[in-house]
């Protein structure tokens, strides 16, 4: 009898060693287990995740759909899953001097659970701004494999330069959201994007323009004038933003023209002022990245962490358009040039 039971233990311990999720397994998750960063595969978008240990104390940067990568404001380790908070602030009452006398502060839970070493699948929860409840999004990640080398950019073979624009209409060109309004039009060899908001009228939701094309790495060249107080964006196969802004005279920042949107401020300022044509020079190869700007080079073959606001996707090793913003601002582009990398 004793034999038989040795027997059953034995196999049982064989069946939890070939299923990783049973509860032997549980019990090696720590908070090293999450460390590193992971694409979110958002419903309708994309996200990003770094988690790591400062001295004494767990940290973590999320980016959530739009905007910018930012430090979370907490983040802690609970039976097994790794937990995120961000919170913000809701003036409720202001007195006659227009000062605050009451505030709450609404936060953010992101709950994140291992379902294997490199995969994720999470919760976020958010507070109702009147109170009357939260709204849940669940979705996935992956942990994004390390960076390979830094490559030689001098040794990249690429392939026949690809006119994207023909300077005479759209083709090759479509709008990313459907049901939005098409604020770009060809003119006199020009591509630009006017979103005209009307005054006293509702606001129009203008959309975004990608190649119908899809592209892996690549050299991409183009000229960009942006009027006085606009901005707009190139999103590099879909997932990476350089940034197209009237920034000049402004200090270095991540949110400057030319840099890699949140994650990579330019080394140098080197933008013309509002209203003169500026050329960008920019090479995506190997999940690293230089951008040339007016002939300077102010961003030299640096990596990229993960993806910027505004994906398309979290993938970063799929193929993906060249797209351009367009309900932010007033902004024309031409002579745009791609020429791919063939290995």
């Amino acid at each position: 009898m004793k034999k038989k039971i040795m027997i059953h233990l034995l196999a049982l311990c064989s069946i939890i060693s070939i299923f990783p999720n049973c509860s032997n397994a549980q019990d090696k998750i720590t908070t090293e287990s999450y460390f590193g960063r992971w694409s979110l595969y958002l419903p309708g978008g994309a996200g990003w995740l770094e988690v790591h240990q400062e001295e004494g104390y767990l940290d973590a940067s999320l980016l959530w759909y739009g905007g910018s990568v930012v430090p979370v404001d907490n983040v802690y380790f609970d039976d097994d899953a790794l937990v995120v908070t961000q919170v913000s602030r809701v003036i409720r009452n202001r007195d006659e001097a227009g000062e605050a006398v009451r505030t709450h502060i609404l936060t953010n839970i992101y709950q994140f659970s291992l379902v294997n070493q490199d995969e994720l699948k999470g919760t976020a929860t958010f507070v109702r701004r009147n109170g009357s409840g939260v709204n849940k999004t669940e979705f996935t990640a992956k942990r994004i494999p390390d960076l390979p080398a830094k490559p030689d950019f001098t040794k990249i073979q690429y392939g026949k330069p690809i006119e994207l624009f023909n300077g005479k209409d759209l083709s090759g060109w479509q709008l990313m959201e459907k049901e939005r309004q098409n604020g770009f039009k060809a003119e006199n060899g020009v591509l630009i994007n006017d979103p005209v908001q009307k005054e006293g009228q509702p606001h129009i939701s203008y959309g975004n323009l990608r190649t119908t094309d899809e592209f892996e790495d690549f050299n991409l060249k183009l000229e960009v004038n942006i009027p006085e107080g606009n901005n707009s964006g190139i999103y590099l196969r879909g997932i990476y933003e350089v940034q197209v802004l009237d920034s000049y005279g402004q200090p270095l920042d991540s949110h400057n023209m030319g840099a890699i949107y949140s994650r990579i401020t330019p080394t140098v300022a080197a933008e013309k002022p509002a209203g003169e044509w500026q050329a960008l020079d920019i090479t995506l190869y190997k999940r690293y990245v230089t951008v040339v700007l007016n002939g300077t080079k102010i961003i030299d073959c640096q990596p990229l962490l993960g993806v910027t606001g505004g994906a398309i996707s979290a993938d970063e090793f799929n193929r993906g358009p060249i797209y351009l913003q367009g309900d932010h601002g007033k902004v024309m582009y031409r002579n745009i040039v791609l020429t791919p990398v063939v290995e």
